[in-house]
């Protein structure tokens, strides 16, 4: 194998455990994706969101996952530096065995499911999965600066709409109680004009937690663009590190939408809020224990949980 790229940064037998969870690739990949043309792009994004699969797969069963030709992964490889695509696949496949994986670990894979085996195990185990994906090195770096992000905001804001809008609801009401003083959790929950004008007192020193995955709302891209613009800084919670969202934000947690169903799935995205909202109340200076044991009080006191005849 022959590689073009700089000396020594993918140097065979130096290719570790955090290169691994990203792609020994995907700094490079990032770097050159705004100047790839469209399809190479299409490629790209295959290869950054799916490493294990380019160390797994064939070319060819890449190229159809992705939507391409199998002409156009190899053009990637040779805008990369390499001679051809088999190159890559080396370098991706030498990761995964220093890493240690094998084939049953891939995020997202279904296991072989025989007649005994019940549904609802096959698709729990692959949230499980998924959500267990979020606590390897390179995702625990994104959560530490995101934490850090928020945990030094004035005005939180959280920002999604469709299915992403119930993340971006339950990041405000649980980031909510780590904010003392004037600081507080606004959720964006109009995608019409009030939600723009409230997007409008967004400014430096702020976050705007953003949530959204393929096929992305042109509301969510506009409203975050906006924020963006005002000097607030964006936090994206999105499927990919090369989505419309991750491009402008400040800080990006990339999470996967497969479900293994019909449908996509939000629960690491809600998994995601989760720890992000636990990092950040270890970087709090407020009582977070006592803060929600008196609004609980005063909740209760105005009737707003139920209680058992007696």
């Amino acid at each position: 194998m022959h590689c073009r790229l700089a000396a020594g940064k993918f140097e065979p037998g130096k290719l570790g455990f955090m290169e691994m969870e990203k792609g020994p690739l995907s700094e490079l990949l990032v770097e050159r994706f705004e100047t790839m043309p469209p399809q190479l792009q299409v490629a790209a994004r295959f290869v950054l969101d799916h490493p294990q699969d380019v160390a797994l797969m064939s070319m060819r069963e890449q190229a159809s996952q992705a939507g391409v030709s199998h002409s156009t992964m190899m053009r990637l490889a040779r805008w990369l530096g390499l001679d051809g695509y088999e190159d890559m696949r080396s370098l991706y496949a030498q990761a995964l065995r220093e890493r240690g994986a094998g084939e049953g670990l891939r995020p997202g894979l279904l296991p072989q499911q025989d007649p005994d085996y019940p549904a609802a195990g096959v698709v729990a185990d692959t949230l499980a999965a998924q959500i267990a994906s979020l606590g390897e090195y390179g995702s625990a770096i994104q959560f530490l600066a995101a934490a850090k992000l928020v945990a030094e905001s004035k005005t939180i804001f959280g920002l999604g709409f469709g299915a992403s809008q119930a993340v971006a609801s339950h990041f405000v009401q649980v980031v909510s109680p780590l904010l003392g003083g004037e600081r507080k959790a606004m959720l964006v929950a109009d995608s019409g004009r009030s939600g723009a004008e409230m997007l409008l007192g967004a400014k430096a020193g702020d976050v705007v937690l953003v949530v959204g995955a393929t096929p992305y709302e042109r509301a969510t891209i506009d409203f975050a663009r906006q924020a963006a613009g005002l000097g607030a800084a964006v936090l994206a919670i999105t499927d990919s590190s090369v989505s419309p969202l991750a491009r402008m934000a400040r800080e990006t947690i990339v999470v996967t939408s497969k479900s293994g169903a019909f449908f996509p799935s939000m629960v690491p995205a809600f998994a995601a809020v989760e720890i992000l909202v636990a990092l950040t109340a270890l970087l709090s200076d407020v009582d977070v224990e006592e803060k929600l044991k008196q609004s609980q009080e005063q909740l209760a006191a105005f009737g707003v949980y139920w209680k058992a005849d007696r």
